[in-house]
């Protein structure tokens, strides 16, 4: 079901500062892409088939507001690839996780993608994602 991790997201304040950060650590910035859906704005730095994502709100009602708010900025998510989204969704009820997206919906980088609940994932909010590429 799953073939790689795709990219780890990180929530951040201020998206210049994050990715000057990650600039010193020798990364190069791939793309900054806008995702209205989720109120985020995103920054991607390739790190061999994985990415790194930092993810800056745009709004203080975003996921990733609440979630600053709540724990700080950190590691908010970590994202699996797999091949087929509604079958690893399908998959993943049977075996007694609890989904938060039931369905696919459009995700950053052009890839559809859907959440499992960290409660039933030892805390540990996980995407899992369909990329375009």
């Amino acid at each position: 079901m799953i073939k790689h991790i795709s990219h780890i997201g990180i929530a951040v304040k201020n998206l210049e500062e994050g990715i000057a950060f990650y600039q010193k650590l020798g990364l190069t910035l791939e793309a900054i892409e806008e995702v209205p859906s989720q109120m985020v704005k995103v920054a991607f730095f390739p790190v061999g088939d994985t990415r790194i994502e930092l993810l800056a709100p745009t709004s203080d009602e975003s996921p990733i507001a609440k979630f600053i708010e709540k724990k700080g900025e950190g590691i908010q998510h970590l994202a699996f690839a797999v091949e087929d989204l509604p079958e690893a969704l399908k998959l993943s009820q049977e075996e007694g996780i609890r989904l938060i997206d039931k369905e696919p919906r459009p995700g950053a980088h052009g890839a559809e993608i859907a959440f499992l609940h960290p409660k039933s994932t030892g805390g540990v909010l996980i995407e899992l994602c369909k990329e375009k590429h």
